[in-house]
C-alpha cells in the first residue's frame, strides 16, 4: 500500500466534503431583509437592495461559493456588501482562516516557503505573490491597530498592571539596517565607498519586567514579559510608540523604570525625553567594546601591552570608575590634536555617557547591565525573517512584516484578531 497516496486521497476527499458543507452554511449569511439600513460609507445616504452577487472564496476545506445581498448607495453609486463585512472578508476572495495563516506564516518564512507549506500541509493552493499580498494587508492592519492602541495610551490615565504590582520595568531599544528596494533608498546617505545606501533602520524597542533574582543576586526576567514594537521610522515617531507600549505595560505602577541602549545619540535623547524620570544604563558590553578599541588606538604601537591594559580598565569599568578610564586614556593622547582622532572620539564616547555607566550601583541593587533582549530581538525578530540573502523590501512591505512579527513575538496576535471582526458600523 502507497500510505501517503491514500492519505492524500482521503484528506482530498474530506476536505471536498466538508467545502460543500460550508457552501450551504454560506447560504443564509448576508442574505435577506435587514432589520437596519445600510448607508453609504463615502456620502452616509441610505443604500439600496440591488439583488445578490456571489464570488468564489478560499476557505481552508477549498474553493465554495458564497452569495450575498448587494446594496448600492443612489446618490454616488457605491456598493456594499453587508456579508462580506460580517464575515471579514471585504475585498478579499480569501476567508479569515486562509487569510490568518497566509499572515502568519508570512511572517516567518519567505512568501515563496509560505506557498509551498500551505499547499503541502493544508491542500490549500496559492502563489507567493497572493502570500505576500494577504501577508502585508494583515500586517498593515495590525499597524493600525497598533498606533491606535499607542494614541489611546497616550491620552488615557495610566494603565495599573493585573495581579502584583510590578516592581522593576525595563525599556530597551536599539536599531538594525535592512536592505531595501532602490526607490527607497534614493537619495539617503550611507555607508557605501560612494556614500549611498543600501538599508534603512528599523528601530525595535521591547518592555520586559523583573521581579526575582537567582541564587547569586542576578536579576531574572520574569517569564513571557516581554513584548515588541519597531518600524522604520524616526527617532521622534518611535520614541512615542515605545512611549505608549510602555505606558500599556503598567509603566504608570512600576516601582522603578530603567531604560538601557547603546549610548547612541539618539537613543540617549529618547531616554531621556520619553522616560525622563527612569534610571538610564548604558549597556556594560557596548561601553567595553569602546573600551576595546580605545585601548587598540592607544597601543597600536605597544601591542604587547593591548590584553593587559584592556582587562585593567575594563574591569574599571566595570567597577564603576569609568573616571579613571577617562583620566589615564587621555594622559596617554598626544598633543597634536589631529593625531588620534578616533582615540578622542572613542574617550569622548565614554565622557557624555559616565552617568550611565555606574555599574557597581546597578549590580548593588540588583538590575540589569546588558541590554540583551533587544539585542537578540534585533538578530531573531528582524534579522531572520528580513535581512535574508538577496532581500530587497519596500517601507510598507518591510513596516507590515514588522508588525506582524512584533505582535506574534508578544502573544498578542490572538487579541488583534478577535478585535478585527468587530460588527461594521
Amino acid at each position: 500500500m502507497d500510505l501517503e497516496a491514500v492519505e492524500q486521497a482521503l484528506r482530498t476527499a474530506v476536505l471536498e466534503a466538508g467545502a460543500r458543507v460550508l457552501e450551504r452554511l454560506l447560504e443564509s449569511v448576508g442574505v435577506g431583509r435587514r432589520d437596519t439600513k445600510v448607508f453609504c460609507p463615502r456620502c452616509a445616504a441610505a443604500m439600496e437592495s440591488r439583488g445578490t452577487c456571489a464570488k468564489n472564496l478560499l476557505s481552508v476545506l477549498g474553493w465554495v461559493r458564497f452569495s450575498r445581498s448587494r446594496y448600492v448607495c443612489p446618490r454616488c453609486q457605491a456598493a456594499r456588501f453587508p456579508g462580506d463585512e460580517a464575515l471579514g472578508m471585504v475585498n478579499t476572495s480569501r476567508s479569515p482562516g486562509v487569510q490568518r495563516l497566509e499572515a502568519r506564516f508570512g511572517a516567518k518564512e519567505t512568501f515563496k516557503e509560505v506557498a509551498d507549506d500551505l499547499g503541502l500541509a493544508a491542500g490549500i493552493a496559492v502563489s507567493a505573490k497572493d502570500a505576500e499580498r494577504v501577508a502585508e494587508e494583515i500586517g498593515h492592519a495590525v499597524e493600525q491597530w497598533v498606533q491606535r492602541e499607542c494614541a489611546e495610551q497616550r491620552r488615557a490615565d495610566p494603565v495599573l498592571p493585573d495581579g502584583p504590582p510590578v516592581e522593576t520595568l525595563y525599556v530597551e531599544f536599539d536599531g538594525t539596517g535592512i536592505p531595501m528596494v532602490p526607490a527607497e533608498l534614493a537619495g539617503r546617505k550611507g555607508k557605501q565607498p560612494d556614500g549611498s545606501a543600501k538599508t534603512r533602520e528599523v528601530k525595535l524597542g521591547c518592555v520586559f519586567t523583573q521581579i526575582a533574582c537567582d541564587d547569586a543576586g542576578r536579576p531574572i526576567r520574569d517569564p513571557a514579559s516581554t513584548t515588541f514594537v519597531g518600524a522604520i521610522e524616526s527617532a521622534e515617531q518611535f520614541g512615542w510608540r515605545i512611549y505608549g507600549e510602555a505606558r500599556r505595560r503598567g509603566m504608570g505602577g512600576a516601582g522603578q523604570v530603567v531604560t538601557i541602549t547603546d549610548g547612541a545619540e539618539w537613543a540617549r535623547n529618547l531616554a531621556v525625553t520619553h522616560f525622563p524620570h527612569a534610571e538610564h544604563i548604558v549597556d556594560f558590553y557596548h561601553a567595553a567594546e569602546h573600551v576595546t578599541r580605545l585601548v587598540k588606538l592607544l597601543y597600536e604601537r605597544n601591542p604587547k601591552f593591548i590584553d593587559a591594559q584592556r582587562e585593567r580598565w575594563t574591569t574599571d569599568l566595570y567597577e564603576g570608575r569609568v573616571q579613571n578610564v577617562i583620566a589615564q586614556a587621555s594622559a596617554l593622547l598626544p598633543k597634536p590634536r589631529d593625531v588620534m582622532k578616533d582615540a578622542r572620539k572613542e574617550i569622548a564616547y565614554l565622557a557624555k555617557n559616565k552617568d550611565r555607566m555606574k555599574y557597581d550601583q546597578y549590580r548593588a541593587r540588583r538590575l540589569f547591565i546588558g541590554s540583551g533582549v533587544i539585542e537578540a530581538g534585533c538578530k531573531h525578530l528582524i534579522g531572520h525573517r528580513l535581512k535574508q540573502s538577496g532581500m530587497e523590501w519596500t517601507l510598507r512591505g518591510a513596516n507590515a512584516i514588522i508588525a506582524l512579527r512584533c505582535t506574534i513575538f508578544s502573544r498578542r496576535f490572538e487579541d488583534f484578531w478577535e478585535q478585527r471582526l468587530a460588527p461594521a458600523g
